[in-house]
């Protein structure tokens, strides 16, 4: 059974990446545009492949995740032998539960939609909540990113920098990162107001005169960035701060709100594009090494152990 790796339209610089890293050929997937919006993949010979589907679901995430499941269909239709989606930033994660009567649980809602498909195997980067996993009915790989950008860290940080988590979500991922960098984690409490708007209430730990480096599995608008950073600067943090996250989606109004604070590095991954929209400030360090070893593995059989979140 062959690997194959097909690529939708978000996923196609990070698939190239993994087919060099793998020394194979990318499998072609057309996807046509109907002048309404509607999308149509078409993809090339896959009958008795091991197919991996590479499709992140950022911005715009509903196109995207429609295009995601076509492709899985039509891999599926066109005679895969197993397939696996290999979706590095999930969207609607964020939709793990309600926050108030009449709202959907949009990650479940999704993760149905996924295994309706019939896929075999999900594959996700560092989601936004571990629930994740018992929300699919499909064996789930969540990897994480943290060891990659805890490496590209501990050459630009000065020894007395404290991991901070910005809000109670991160402080897991925040203790991942801080035995990465032989430090310890702060905790920034905070308040979502609204999707865009954040109020960072109050600091726990000393951060006083000491370097912050802020973590988080994503910056979308920088809300939460933005409310950690004036509330570590208010409890005395040194204004040298350094942010890493491994999805930097950075949608407006992110950009002009990073960029009005002192953060001298950011430091994301490739798991959404930023070809064409990546500020200066930004460091992009590609986990195309760490899915191709994942896949590369999976396609052996063998497990993948350290490459997995630890919950």
């Amino acid at each position: 059974m062959k690997a194959r790796i097909v690529a939708g339209a978000a996923g196609r610089p990070l698939a190239a990446a993994i087919t060099t890293e793998l020394g194979i050929e990318p499998t072609a997937c057309v996807v046509e545009r109907f002048p309404d919006g509607e999308v149509r993949p078409t993809v090339a010979c896959v009958s008795g492949g091991d197919v991996y589907v590479v499709q992140p679901t950022g911005p715009p995430a509903g196109s995207h995740v429609v295009e995601l499941l076509l492709i899985l269909d039509a891999c599926r239709r066109a005679g895969a032998d197993r397939i696996t989606a290999v979706v590095p930033y999930f969207g609607y994660a964020r939709q793990d539960r309600r926050s108030r009567g009449g709202q959907a649980v949009g990650a479940r809602v999704v993760a149905n939609a996924i295994a309706s498909t019939k896929v075999d195997r999900l594959v996700v980067v560092d989601p936004h909540t571990p629930a994740l996993e018992a929300m699919c009915a499909m064996p789930v790989e969540m990897l994480t990113a943290v060891p990659i950008l805890a490496h590209a860290l501990r050459a630009s940080i000065p020894s007395d920098a404290i991991v901070v988590a910005p809000d109670l979500g991160a402080v897991k991922l925040a203790e991942h990162y801080a035995s990465q960098l032989g430090t310890r984690v702060v905790v920034v409490r905070k308040t979502r107001e609204t999707g865009t708007r954040v109020r960072a209430e109050e600091v726990v730990g000393n951060i006083r005169g000491r370097p912050a480096v802020i973590v988080d599995d994503m910056i979308s608008t920088g809300g939460t960035i933005e409310a950690a950073v004036r509330t570590l600067l208010e409890h005395g943090a040194a204004p040298d701060m350094v942010v890493a996250a491994t999805h930097g989606l950075l949608v407006r109004p992110a950009t002009d709100r990073l960029d009005a604070l002192p953060i001298r590095r950011i430091l994301v991954t490739d798991t959404i594009d930023q070809r064409e929209k990546k500020p200066p400030s930004v460091d992009v360090h590609s986990i195309a090494p760490m899915l191709a070893d994942a896949i590369g593995r999976l396609h052996r059989g063998q497990a993948l152990d350290e490459l997995l979140i630890r919950t």
